[in-house]
């Protein structure tokens, strides 16, 4: 006896921009996040804080989030993180160097409307893509 299991119906002829956040545009290593802080630069932002270096041999831009426990909860953290990632996948396309980014939010982040994070987010691609910074 066998099981059949409906699949949701995929329309092929739409295609959609994929808004995947794949693994090798992350930063994953403990080892990474602290060549960045160490060697990087900083970008400072209204609601978040931006370390960046310029990426050794890596094919595109890498991006990982710090979001400390003084913001709260690992609920509250979690939710920070899904809407910053959210937010990254929709401007990953705008960086073309190949480098190494840490976003750090502030708790502030939590309670700003969606479009404004967004907004944010492009304003940091843009300065860090330019090399402003300290």
């Amino acid at each position: 006896m066998s099981i059949l299991y409906a699949r949701p119906a995929v329309n092929k002829t739409s295609k959609k921009v994929s808004q995947s956040f794949p693994r090798d545009a992350r930063l994953l290593k403990h080892a990474d996040f602290q060549a960045v802080y160490k060697n990087g630069r900083k970008h400072f932002s209204g609601n978040m804080t931006a370390f960046y270096r310029q990426g050794e041999g890596a094919a595109g831009p890498r991006v990982g989030f710090t979001v400390g426990k003084v913001l709260g909860g690992a609920v509250v953290r979690n939710r920070i993180r899904r809407r910053m990632r959210a937010a990254v996948r929709q401007h990953l396309r705008e960086l073309a160097a190949p480098l190494d980014l840490v976003l750090h939010p502030r708790k502030s982040v939590l309670t700003l409307k969606f479009a404004q994070l967004d907004a944010e987010i492009g304003q940091v691609f843009a300065a860090v893509q330019r090399g402003k910074g300290r």
